[in-house]
């Protein structure tokens, strides 16, 4: 049994005011027992104008970019999963890229967003992730003291191939970090999450983003627990910042795919 925590944040536009605002949330996490903490995407910055991303974010391998959330997971003796941060890289584009944290502060594992959110959801609302950003190219899962975990990142939720990869490289558990606009949340959050526990008979630790950001958009909340047999365990049922809290049982990933054995049932086909 391990106890997990995940943070609901509406990150602010600047470095300094997104770990002041994150602070009091995973001390809250910590001293109410949680092992693994999970946060959103974006936890760093959210800054979707490029130039005042530009100007305020730091380079991937500027030491300050992350020896401070390091830091946070020795203090408080915990796994800290940083959903993302968003790290200017030095050949141009971006990186959108989960950090994993041991209780010892050092990094056990990080992994690239591998679907960028290209998407023209109509009324002006249109987005091109990879104008700014580089795509990762790897799938990963980190082995801990508690379980395995399967890493990915928001709209990698609609790739169910990315997570039944995972599944079968052993996750028990697969974090789904986002910030999810309050159109798309709204229509299809919880039925991506719930089919992707459902397929895989994994536990989905979806912390998200909520509420109206400084630089204008608007993100859905609603982070969520799901059971590998696609039961909701917890939900923050709103956009507000807080803290959603579960007990894992990871007995419950061996019986949900003893019972519906389907990652074992690949068959060869021909394709259309």
């Amino acid at each position: 049994m391990v106890k997990v925590a995940l943070l609901q944040l509406r990150t602010p536009a600047r470095l300094d005011a997104a770990r002041a605002q994150l602070e009091p949330l995973l001390t809250r996490a910590a001293k109410a027992g949680a092992k693994l903490i999970v946060t959103p995407e974006g936890t760093n910055i959210l800054q979707r104008d490029r130039a005042r991303f530009d100007e305020a974010a730091l380079y991937e391998d500027e030491a300050e970019a992350l020896d401070w959330y390091g830091e946070q997971a020795k203090a408080h003796g915990v796994h800290l999963l940083i959903g993302s941060a968003l790290l200017k890289r030095r050949s141009g584009k971006a990186a959108n890229r989960s950090h994993l944290f041991g209780p010892d502060g050092s990094l056990l594992a990080t992994y690239d967003k591998i679907h960028l959110f290209d998407v023209n959801l109509g009324a002006g609302q249109e987005t091109r992730e990879s104008n700014a950003y580089e795509p990762g190219d790897k799938a990963v899962v980190v082995e801990t003291d508690f379980g395995t975990l399967g890493l990915t990142i928001c709209y990698d939720v609609r790739f169910p191939h990315l997570f039944r990869d995972l599944a079968k490289a052993g996750a028990q558990i697969i974090t789904v970090p986002a910030a999810f606009t309050a159109p798309t949340g709204k229509a299809h959050w919880h039925t991506l999450l719930r089919a992707r526990a459902i397929e895989t008979g994994a536990f989905i630790l979806a912390a998200a983003q909520g509420g109206n950001h400084e630089d204008g958009r608007a993100t859905f909340g609603h982070s969520l627990i799901i059971s590998p047999w696609g039961e909701i365990m917890a939900e923050l049922a709103h956009d507000n910042l807080g803290v959603l809290f579960a007990d894992l049982d990871l007995d419950r990933v061996t019986n949900a795919r003893e019972k519906i054995p389907c990652l074992t049932h690949d068959r060869d086909y021909q394709s259309p």
